[in-house]
């Protein structure tokens, strides 16, 4: 039986969801095929059909990981001005829900330890997704007149990525909790950014 070329792409996109989904759950060396085709529905055999190995799936599915987060970004930004656009995603960045997200969140925190046993293809799928997520931020940077809007974007995704996997690694709720909340009072007092509500 032959299916269109749509399906394909739709049967494409679900696998890299659920390798996406796996990934940030178990690491990108823990995710086995058999088990990302039954999260997708799909039999093992068919793996071969959109992957020739779990690398490539792998790399695929940072990929995906970084196209969700910057549509997230995108999204929550628009309509709002530049200062409310990064207010949003320091207050989104370093809370609970996105602290406890196990199946989705940004892939920068979820794979950074990862990286240097990830192949080629994977580590240049993730830098490459790094590169864009900063240059969203350094965007509202710019717009709100910064000079070394870069700089600015790199300080503040390093406080904000190490601020989560801190609070991420800590055992004890409440002090997690206080990471989070210090590091965003930090960062709304460095950059000026205003809580709206």
């Amino acid at each position: 039986m032959r299916y269109a070329a749509e399906h394909k792409q739709n049967t494409r996109k679900t696998l890299l969801k659920a390798a996406a989904a796996a990934i940030r759950v178990d690491g990108p060396d823990r995710v086995g095929v058999a088990d990302v085709m039954a999260k997708a529905g799909l039999t093992h055999g068919g793996f071969y059909a959109h992957f020739p190995s779990k690398g490539a799936l792998v790399a695929a599915a940072i990929g995906q990981m970084f196209e969700e987060r910057e549509a997230l970004i995108l999204e929550a930004s628009a309509g709002r001005s530049p200062a409310e656009a990064l207010e949003l995603y320091v207050r989104h960045y370093l809370s609970r829900k996105h602290r406890d997200a196990k199946h989705s969140g940004c892939p920068i925190a979820a794979l950074a330890s990862d990286l240097p046993r990830l192949e080629a293809d994977a580590r240049k799928r993730y830098a490459e997704g790094a590169r864009r997520i900063r240059a969203l931020i350094a965007a509202q940077f710019t717009a709100l007149g910064c000079a070394d809007a870069g700089a600015q974007a790199d300080s503040m995704l390093a406080e904000l990525v190490g601020a989560l996997a801190m609070a991420r690694a800590e055992t004890d709720p409440k002090r997690s909790d206080e990471i989070l909340a210090h590091s965003q009072q930090a960062l709304r007092r460095r950059f000026g950014l205003e809580d709206p509500r």
